[in-house]
C-alpha cells in the first residue's frame, strides 16, 4: 500500500466510522464496525428485508484521504463469503454521489484484495449514475462498506487495512 487510509490494528481507527443502515428509510437492518481485541476491526450486523429494507453500511468520517495517481484500492480482510461493496466518496455530504466496487471475501485466511479504481461505478441511493465523471483518487474524502443485494441474515468479516496504491 502506498497510502494506508485506515489501519484497524490501531484500536482507535474504528472510532471514525458510523452506521448508515436502511433505517434511514424505514428498514430495520443494523451494522457496526468495531475494534476486535485480536488486532483488527469487525464489520458485522444483520440485514432484514422487512419494511422495505435490505442494506447495512458503515462510513468513515470525512477527511483528506485522496492519493493523486492511485490506480487501485486495497483491502486486507477475511471472512464472510457474501457480496459486499466498498464505497469511495469525493465530498463530505451524507447523501451524495459515491463510487462503488463489489467484492466477496473468500474463506478464513487473510487476503488482500486489489480493486481497480477504474472498476468503481458512480451511484446515488443504490442506482448507477450514467455519465458521471470518473473517480478522481486525489479527491477521496470518505470510505464506506456495504452489504446489499437482498442478502438477508447475519454477516461479518474481519478487516485489517484499507489503502490506495
Amino acid at each position: 500500500m502506498r497510502t494506508t487510509l485506515f489501519d484497524f490494528t490501531d484500536p482507535s481507527a474504528a472510532n471514525a466510522w458510523h452506521a448508515i443502515d436502511d433505517r434511514v428509510m424505514g428498514g430495520i437492518s443494523r451494522s457496526t464496525l468495531r475494534h476486535d481485541p485480536a488486532g483488527h476491526a469487525l464489520f458485522e450486523g444483520t440485514v432484514s428485508l422487512e419494511r422495505n429494507g435490505g442494506f447495512a453500511s458503515v462510513r468513515s468520517s470525512p477527511g483528506e484521504r485522496g492519493l493523486a495517481g492511485a490506480g487501485s484500492c486495497l483491502i486486507e480482510l477475511r471472512g464472510d463469503n457474501k457480496q459486499f461493496k466498498l464505497s469511495l466518496l469525493t465530498d463530505d455530504g451524507f447523501d451524495s454521489l459515491n463510487y462503488q466496487a463489489s467484492f466477496a471475501p473468500k474463506g478464513t485466511d487473510w487476503q488482500t484484495l486489489h480493486l481497480p479504481l477504474a472498476a468503481f461505478r458512480a451511484s446515488f441511493r443504490g442506482r448507477e449514475v450514467t455519465g458521471a465523471p470518473q473517480l478522481d483518487p486525489a479527491r477521496i474524502r470518505q470510505v464506506g462498506l456495504m452489504i446489499a443485494a437482498r442478502q438477508a441474515g447475519a454477516f461479518a468479516f474481519d478487516i485489517r487495512r484499507i489503502g490506495l496504491a
